[in-house]
């Protein structure tokens, strides 16, 4: 998918896309043999991007990149993209993996800490005991070695799934597909941060009005403060502040 037509998020750009244009997206992606890794944009990931500019590449590179985060959505809404709606990781993996259209595909579930994977592949047997889940993978949190690399490689390469779930944090999960996806012999990358967490009860879902009002960050800080509240207390006043430079023209970021 090309740049035109996105949400410029501070140089980032955002597909204004919903949860249906997204599944459609990518149910034709998978009939196509298409091949590439789609992204979830919240402020975190937008805040590292500016810090980062490989990431910002990575993004920019993406098959999809859909807004995971009220913001973002915003964003879209005073770009004149009104029809752009949020599309939040663990609600996205339930469309999909429990959809009719994707009835046929076979998934493939890699992260969290080990056993989180297998427990999650459980959950969504349990929820839909139709679906194909091929195996599962546990990266570890420091980079990994050649023979680790070659082990993920041997298993995605034995049961070729169509989609390959990445439940890690971002930035580690964009940078994750980016390097993979050229080695393993699939068609999608999805990265869906804590959907995993969310599904096996590690973490709470939020109630809608929380979401719709953006305070679900709010929410999760209440669940990880020693974790997550540098993330949080940082990254979104400065996002606030340079967000509303963009939208009065008083700074201008470039999309790459």
């Amino acid at each position: 998918m090309q740049s035109t037509g996105q949400v410029n998020v501070l140089g980032v750009g955002i597909h204004p896309v919903d949860m249906q244009s997204t599944a459609s997206l990518l149910g034709a992606a998978i009939r196509e043999g298409g091949k590439g890794y789609v992204c979830l944009a919240g402020v975190h990931g937008i805040m590292e991007a500016q810090r980062d500019p490989g990431l910002k590449s990575i993004f920019a590179k993406a098959f999809l990149v859909v807004p995971d985060g009220m913001p973002t959505v915003w964003m879209g809404h005073f770009q004149g993209f009104n029809t752009i709606q949020r599309v939040f990781g663990p609600d996205l993996m339930i469309d999909i993996i429990g959809g009719v259209e994707f009835r046929t595909c076979t998934h493939f579930l890699c992260g969290g800490e080990l056993g989180v994977a297998e427990k999650l592949r459980d959950e969504m047997l349990r929820r839909f005991p139709w679906i194909k889940i091929a195996g599962t993978y546990s990266p570890p949190f420091r980079p990994m070695t050649a023979m680790e690399e070659s082990e993920l490689k041997a298993k995605v390469r034995s049961s070729r799934p169509d989609i390959i779930w990445v439940g890690l944090s971002t930035p580690k999960q964009e940078r994750f597909m980016a390097r993979y996806l050229p080695m393993l012999d699939t068609k999608l990358m999805i990265g869906v941060g804590a959907a995993f967490l969310f599904h096996t009860g590690a973490l709470q879902d939020s109630p809608k009005w929380v979401k719709h009002a953006g305070l679900q960050w709010l929410h999760r800080l209440m669940q990880e403060p020693s974790r997550l509240w540098k993330r949080y207390l940082l990254n979104n006043p400065r996002f606030i502040v340079c967000a509303l430079l963009q939208l009065m023209g008083l700074r201008q970021y470039t999309q790459r």
